[in-house]
């Protein structure tokens, strides 16, 4: 991978590097817009607020969002109403058969599936909006509230949320990596300097020992190695391929590995599962104390560090793993199809469903370990903050987001590289046959 990053290759790759830039332009543009307030908001008050709600579930909304529910800016929404969308409209795919064929229909059922996607999105928006407009109005955190102040908070977040989702969508086409993963992944990456800033102070005033500091730091270090290891395990499927003949030459059959993650879904379960438990969360915390009684009940035994949260999330990363990995990243009846169509087989297996079952089995195994992984890395920290008391969001899904997406881009900045080495070597091949061609047609002249 090293020799494939060298500056050497990278400055020749052209359009490698308009791909980098462009990425960069539209994250920059991301970062911009989450310090553009929303009109009518009491600025003070907020920032008196988010002070004080900063170590728990508000330290958590200021991650996804990159800060911009902090300073509710206009993209205070973040991008999970559109990956909450993503999910129920996936969910409806596995169960509702019109759905389900879409599916199958090829790039237009998954543009159809898109845009149902899309409009989830705008409906999800705007109710979330809306309850966080009436939040802020009940927490005294608005001028003037009133209707005029709910319409136009509801028009501008819904409007940056799919502003957002379009700059995703951007940059997965036209620059490098997955657009909604890198917005995730910027908005952390932007509240790391704070936030490290803040947890060191603590440590000069006293709030935290020392012992404590080294002991965070070294379980960063560890827990950032132990997400690379797992990301990059693999179990590996033989596959035997038969002879074959073509002409009248025969061919000896070859043999190859089905490499089968040990994480196959990446870091969207956990991202998922953190999803689900944002909105109650976002409308409690800027309610203030005029919470309701069903929704304190609900973050009396579902709030941040309780033990039903944990459990709760821990069973939603399970469950979300093995959703995605089956009807997404790793879907076994496409696999053996494939299979069978190269004439591959698994030895022993025979050909099809039955290699499609074995698949699912051997999946099933692995997705024990996979899932595992993803709940220790996000609920490690949550013991930790519930036992040293750190006073900044410490989570173990921004860790899975950061390393995951790191990885995810390098990868694909690596592809490029070696795609524009590939096309380089083509040319000189070409170039070189028709040198050699010209030098023979004017030896042969030079003959006559």
């Amino acid at each position: 991978m090293a020799a494939n990053l060298s500056w050497s290759a990278f400055g020749k790759a052209t359009e490698l590097r308009q791909r980098i830039l462009f990425t960069i332009g539209l994250l920059i543009v991301f970062r911009v817009g989450t310090y553009i307030p929303v009109p009518g908001i009491d600025g003070q008050a907020l920032r008196d607020f988010v002070e004080q709600a900063q170590a728990g579930i508000g330290g958590m909304l200021n991650m996804f969002t990159g800060g911009a529910i902090g300073r509710m800016g206009v993209f205070a929404l973040g991008i999970m109403p559109y990956i909450s969308a993503s999910i129920i409209v996936q969910l409806l795919a596995s169960m509702v058969p019109a759905l389900e064929q879409l599916k199958k229909e090829g790039e237009q059922g998954r543009k159809k599936i898109n845009q149902y996607t899309r409009y989830g999105t705008v409906a999800l928006a705007a109710f979330q909006a809306y309850g966080l407009a009436v939040s802020l109005e009940a927490g005294n955190l608005v001028h003037d509230p009133g209707f005029f102040f709910r319409a136009s908070t509801v028009i501008t977040l819904v409007g940056g949320t799919m502003f957002l989702m379009w700059l995703g969508e951007q940059i997965t086409q036209r620059g490098v990596g997955n657009g909604i993963s890198l917005i995730i992944f910027v908005g952390i990456v932007a509240n790391i300097p704070a936030a490290m800033a803040q947890f060191f102070a603590q440590g000069r005033s006293g709030a935290l020992s020392p012992a404590a500091i080294i002991l965070v730091l070294l379980v960063v270090v560890a827990t950032i190695t132990f997400v690379v290891f797992m990301e990059m395990a693999l179990r590996k499927i033989h596959i035997q391929y038969p002879r074959r003949q073509v002409g009248m030459k025969i061919y000896d059959g070859g043999s190859s590995h089905l490499p089968i993650k040990v994480n196959p879904a990446g870091v969207i379960p956990a991202i998922f599962a953190s999803s689900l438990l944002l909105l109650p969360t976002t409308i409690a915390t800027f309610s203030g104390s005029q919470t309701g009684p069903i929704m304190s009940t609900l973050l009396a035994y579902f709030g941040p560090g309780q033990p039903l949260y944990l459990l709760f999330y821990a069973a939603m990363i399970v469950f979300f793993a093995y959703f995605y990995t089956h009807n997404v990243s790793f879907k076994v009846d496409d696999v053996a199809d494939n299979l069978k169509k190269q004439n591959g087989f698994v030895p022993g297996i025979r050909p099809g469903k039955r290699t499609a079952e074995y698949l699912e089995y051997v999946v099933n195994r692995v997705l024990v370990i996979g899932s595992g992984y993803l709940a220790a890395v996000s609920l490690l920290p949550e013991f930790l903050r519930a036992e040293l008391g750190i006073p900044f969001y410490f989570g173990g899904t921004s860790v899975l987001i950061v390393v995951s997406v790191t990885m995810d881009t390098v990868n694909q900045i690596q592809s490029h590289l070696l795609a524009h080495q590939y096309e380089g070597l083509i040319e000189r091949s070409r170039l070189g046959g028709k040198r050699k061609g010209t030098k023979a047609k004017r030896k042969g002249t030079a003959r006559r």
